[in-house]
């Protein structure tokens, strides 16, 4: 397969989202989950993906739709389209599949996904982060990721717009 296919196979849709994860567990694979908005990517989001990424053995990560960034970030973002978001996580080695979100949190795809390992920022407590229940009452862990320091899309905006 080529990269350029490589990369769109990693973009699932919803109605795709179920045999997946069937073929992805019966095959004992242990599902890794992550969500964010991911609006312009920098060494923080790769250090926290790729350490997520090695807690099991497949990666996905959903991606809030850009409706639901401008609701959460505010009216001027995204600054990427959630199209782009969605090929720029793809194309990491280490994720192996994103698909896009449009409500306030991603409790459904967690309830369809029911990863073995879910994942977040150490800026939430583990019994605190949307479907931790979920998880845990499934077997499953919910695992929080220390930040890189220094690196953030608040940061490398506020950077931006100073410098004009």
């Amino acid at each position: 397969m080529n990269n350029y296919k490589s990369i769109k196979s990693k973009i699932i849709q919803a109605d795709q989202l179920s045999a997946l994860i069937k073929n992805w567990k019966s095959s004992g694979e242990k599902i890794v989950f992550t969500n964010g908005c991911f609006d312009i990517i920098h060494q923080g989001h790769i250090d926290y993906l790729a350490k997520a990424s090695d807690l099991g053995t497949k990666l996905i990560i959903g991606v809030n739709t850009d409706l639901s960034v401008s609701a959460i970030k505010g009216k001027h973002r995204p600054i990427q389209d959630e199209y782009s978001r969605l090929m720029i996580l793809a194309a990491m080695q280490f994720v192996d599949a994103v698909i896009l979100f449009k409500e306030d949190t991603p409790i459904n795809l967690i309830s369809s996904i029911i990863p073995k390992i879910l994942v977040k920022g150490s800026d939430y407590e583990a019994k605190n982060i949307v479907g931790y229940d979920v998880v845990t009452q499934n077997g499953g862990s919910v695992e929080t990721l220390d930040f890189l320091e220094g690196f953030s899309t608040s940061g490398i905006e506020k950077k931006i717009i100073e410098s004009n």
